[in-house]
């Protein structure tokens, strides 16, 4: 085997090697879709002979009524299930109004449902988003960050990795004193294969700005998200 084994044992100090940090996101998977237009796809045709592949393999016989429509119905869902790698997120937070009157606390959108597909087994995860961010002078329309979410929903995701791209381009676009970024969300994936543990949630969450920095906003942020759910 050429992977190597780690002693359990603890590092002497003169071994202890330096914290490794995890890498920044790239601001193209949040500031552009994910798609180019020039990007060469499959055609539709090869994609629902792929569907009918697929069906054989289970054991179906494609021919059977049932299913000779199949093929074409799961692309188009495909289609709308997966439409966040066409669509850009900074143009979705492109818009801002400047008529606050000098409001300075944070803004939060709460309990935003979404959808997403996990990126491991293609199988759907979903729940809700809680968002906020503190703006600076200009703030931008509330059905954005909803928008934003089904955005980064309808792609193949990781919920760590959805948190983290929908902090990053609001922080990134918008420029404010702070982002938070709280998801919940239950996976099918563990939910009905597996270890088929109905109910679980999973929670994730992001914060930078005076967010990160002050433990009393990130506190009122998780009150305010929390204390208020019935």
């Amino acid at each position: 085997m050429d992977a190597a084994i780690k002693s359990i044992r603890p590092n002497k100090p003169s071994d202890k090697q330096p914290e490794s940090r995890s890498a920044e996101l790239d601001p193209s998977e949040f500031l552009a879709a994910a798609v180019r237009a020039d990007q060469p796809r499959p055609a539709r045709a090869e994609a629902e002979q792929a569907v009918k592949t697929l069906l054989a393999y289970i054991g179906e016989n494609t021919n059977r009524e049932g299913l000779l429509d199949t093929p074409r119905r799961v692309v188009e869902a495909f289609d709308e299930l997966y439409q966040g790698y066409h669509q850009c997120p900074a143009e979705v937070l492109d818009r801002t109004f400047g008529e606050t009157a000098g409001y300075d606390d944070f803004v939060l959108v709460r309990d935003i449902e979404f959808t997403s597909q996990c990126e491991h087994h293609m199988m759907p995860f979903y729940g809700k988003a809680h968002i906020a961010y503190t703006p600076v002078e200009r703030v931008v329309g509330l059905s954005k960050l909803a928008r934003l979410t089904d955005i980064f929903a309808r792609r193949l995701q990781t919920q760590e990795h959805m948190t983290a791209q929908i902090a990053a381009a609001i922080d990134e676009i918008l420029k404010p004193r702070g982002v938070a970024v709280l998801i919940e969300a239950e996976h099918t994936c563990m939910s009905v294969r597996g270890v088929a543990k109905h109910g679980a949630s999973t929670f994730t969450s992001r914060f930078t700005g005076m967010f990160r920095d002050n433990p009393a906003e990130q506190a009122r942020f998780l009150s305010l998200v929390r204390g208020l759910q019935r």
